[in-house]
């Protein structure tokens, strides 16, 4: 499984898919709302009890696993090209000149 992680660790957008891909599941198991998250005390005892819970933990790895791939390559890891960036890759827009 070849990823390049040092792009991924420097866009944020990666980031934010592992935030949610780790707390959305949790959230949802619970039928809480961020709402229900106004202190430490409170969000410390949403995790104990999400990693006791073997249900919440699949959920979790099934999530992240999902957020990994890349699923315009085949397999797990990125492609050949990818693997060559040294920063994120943007798309430079198509002007027809």
């Amino acid at each position: 499984m070849k990823i390049n992680w040092t792009v991924r660790i420097k866009n944020p957008l990666w980031w934010a898919q592992m935030a949610c891909a780790v707390v959305l599941p949790i959230l949802a198991y619970f039928g809480l709302a961020w709402e229900d998250m106004t202190t430490w005390a409170s969000i410390g005892d949403v995790l104990l009890r999400a990693v006791q819970n073997p249900v919440v933990v699949v959920s979790v790895v099934v999530s992240v696993f999902n957020a990994l791939t890349d699923p315009t390559t085949a397999g797990v890891g990125d492609s050949n090209r990818a693997l060559t960036y040294a920063v994120p890759h943007k798309d430079i827009p198509n002007t027809g000149r």
